[in-house]
């Protein structure tokens, strides 16, 4: 059948629009890889050098993973393992962790490098190791019976494949992933640029984690699914989160991780407004950017930050969800808020004589008390809230840190508390600042 030249001429038009938008789409694949890259594929280079290709990442109060070099791959060696961890003073728990680092592993490489990681399962049943965030072959993702068989135990296993990408990334258990990742199997692996961009002074990596412990016990719930009690940066909870030190005028990245059960993570800084500047996806370009002072980290995912620390003194870092900057928060204590204590107190004397009853002011009463000797917690147990600072109680736990920042430093150990320069610190007004100012009789109707 003969196609009429008008037909035959829009199927020549479509046919070549079609080619060109082909064309055109292969030279945008090629020009514009889908994941963060800094340097081109399919090349060799050789292994970066931590110090002189990348500046390696600060981790407070966790494990670094060490490597080895071997004709040109960068060699890690991890063991997955039962071990007691210590999340604060007080407070000691059996989990399972990467080389004893339940919630706390981080790697690192450079985009390039190709990696081999051995992995020995020491736990009693089967397990495996998912490289969260990567771009790799099917058969190194890591997800048991999917990918590749299931690690029995007492066996070592190998993953080998090359970087072909920079960012912020997460390894952890894939086999009955509620148990494992539950009980500390999680890890952070920070993959830096093969072409550095502008570096940071001091580059911060803090993975999220959350447990149900309860006062007394010696082994994390892993089947909670709702109740979680302690929440951790790096495997640790405050008043033992090692604090942050920055000397004043230097540029400060953070990255967090969010590998725990349930809840985004909002953190949030005093003092200061940092920039979101990449995801797990890899680096926003600057026009994306955002100012915050508080960044949410979905669950599964990566955030890094980066501000310039222009201001001294010590400043807080946590997570905004209240009852995270709890410890060992439950819901069987009855709300005492507003409730004269006193009478009850009486009655419970004689039968009760050691009983504090507390909470009519809220729950910064346990944590005091417990400071002050006047009750104990229970065994393997710590106060809900906080420890005693330069000024008074801190009344806060959990995800909890502090950002310490100093003029002139030049070592980064923890500096101590900060002393405010005199007039620089809120204090007691005086009657005669109140007459002044005409605000006592507002004051006394606000009370009253």
């Amino acid at each position: 059948m003969k196609i009429p030249d008008l037909n035959r001429r829009g199927v020549m038009i479509a046919a070549g629009l079609t080619a060109g938008a082909a064309a055109l789409a292969t030279n945008a694949a090629q020009a514009a890889p889908a994941h963060a890259t800094s340097a081109p594929h399919g090349q060799s280079y050789p292994p970066g050098r931590p110090g002189i290709d990348y500046q390696p990442v600060i981790a407070p109060n966790g494990v670094k993973i060490p490597f080895t070099v071997s004709d040109g791959v960068k060699i890690f060696h991890l063991t997955l393992g039962e071990y007691d961890h210590t999340f604060a003073k007080g407070l000691v728990a059996r989990v399972w962790g990467f080389n004893q680092a339940a919630a706390s592993a981080i790697m690192e490489a450079v985009e390039g490098d190709r990696i081999r990681v051995y992995v020995t399962n020491g736990l009693g049943g089967p397990t495996a190791v998912h490289w969260h965030g990567f771009i790799l072959p099917s058969g190194m993702d890591g997800v048991g019976g999917l990918t590749q068989e299931s690690i029995p135990p007492g066996e070592t296993w190998v993953y080998e494949f090359p970087l072909v990408q920079h960012g912020t990334l997460m390894f952890h258990a894939h086999h009955d992933e509620m148990v494992q990742m539950g009980l500390g199997l999680t890890g952070m692996f920070v993959i830096h640029p093969r072409r550095p961009r502008a570096r940071a002074d001091r580059d911060f990596a803090l993975l999220l984690h959350e447990w149900k412990i309860r006062p007394g016990a010696g082994r994390p719930d892993p089947n909670e699914m709702t109740d979680l009690n302690v929440f951790t940066l790096n495997g640790k909870v405050f008043p033992a989160t090692d604090p942050l030190v920055v000397r004043q005028g230097q540029k400060v990245r953070i990255r967090f991780a969010n590998l725990s059960m349930q809840n985004h993570h909002p953190m949030h800084i005093h003092g200061h407004a940092w920039r979101v500047t990449e995801t797990d996806g890899g680096v926003i370009p600057e026009a994306g950017r955002w100012p915050e002072t508080t960044v949410l980290v979905p669950v599964g995912s990566t955030r890094t930050v980066e501000f310039d620390a222009d201001y001294e003194g010590d400043w807080g870092m946590h997570c905004h969800m209240l009852h995270h900057l709890m410890n060992q928060m439950g819901h069987g204590a009855q709300n005492m808020v507003g409730v004269d204590t006193n009478a009850l107190q009486a009655l419970t004397q004689d039968v009760i004589p050691d009983a504090m009853i507390m909470g009519q002011h809220g729950m910064d009463e346990h944590g005091q008390h417990v400071e002050m000797g006047h009750m104990a917690v229970p065994r393997n147990a710590i106060p809900m809230v906080g420890a005693q600072g330069p000024r008074g109680y801190i009344s806060m736990g959990g995800l909890v840190t502090m950002v310490k920042v100093r003029a002139g430093i030049t070592s980064f150990g923890d500096p101590g508390w900060y002393v405010n320069p005199p007039g620089t610190e809120a204090r007691r007004a005086t009657p005669e600042e109140l007459s002044r100012d005409r605000i006592s009789s507002e004051i006394d109707r606000s009370v009253s």
